[in-house]
C-alpha cells in the first residue's frame, strides 16, 4: 500500500514538475534573452525531460503492478486517450530539446545563443501544444478513473 502510494505520488509530482518547466521555458524564451534566461530555459528543459521520464516509468509501474490492473487500463478507452496525448507532447517537445541543446556552445562562450524571431515563435507554439497536451491529461485520468 505504502509503495503503490509512493508511486502515485511521484507520478503526480513527475506531472507538476514537467507544467513547472515548460511554464519556466514559455516566460523565458524570447529574441534577445539574456544567457541567464537561456541557461534557465536549457535547464528547465533538462527538468522537463526528467520530469516526463518520472511520468513514464511511475506511469508504467502504476499500469503493471500499483494500479487497477492491467485489465483495466488495457479496456479503456481514455487510458489510450492519455497514452496518445503523451506521446503527441512527446513528439512535441524534440524539436525545443535539440535546438536548445545546441546552445551549448553558446553557453561555453559565455554568450546568449542568438535565434530569430521565426524561431522564437515555432517555439513559442511548440512549448504551448505540450502545456495544452499536458492540460488534457488530468481530464482523461478522471474520465478514465469513473467510467469503466
Amino acid at each position: 500500500m505504502l509503495t503503490s502510494s509512493i508511486i502515485a505520488y511521484l507520478h503526480y509530482l513527475g506531472f507538476m514538475l514537467a507544467f513547472a518547466a515548460l511554464t519556466v521555458e514559455i516566460f523565458n524564451l524570447k529574441k534577445e534573452m539574456t544567457l541567464h534566461e537561456a541557461k534557465k530555459v536549457a535547464f528547465a528543459d533538462a527538468a522537463y525531460g526528467a520530469a516526463a521520464t518520472i511520468i513514464l516509468v511511475t506511469g508504467i509501474l502504476r499500469v503493471m503492478y500499483f494500479g487497477k490492473g492491467t485489465d483495466y487500463y488495457l479496456s479503456n478507452p481514455f487510458f489510450y486517450a492519455k497514452i496518445g496525448i503523451f506521446i503527441i507532447v512527446s513528439l512535441l517537445s524534440l524539436y525545443p530539446t535539440f535546438t536548445f541543446l545546441t546552445w551549448i556552445k553558446n553557453f561555453q562562450m559565455n554568450q546568449p545563443p542568438s535565434i530569430e524571431i521565426a524561431q522564437v515563435n515555432r517555439l513559442s507554439w511548440l512549448i504551448k501544444g505540450e502545456m495544452c497536451g499536458f492540460i488534457l491529461l488530468p481530464l482523461f485520468a478522471a474520465v478514465m478513473a469513473r467510467i469503466h
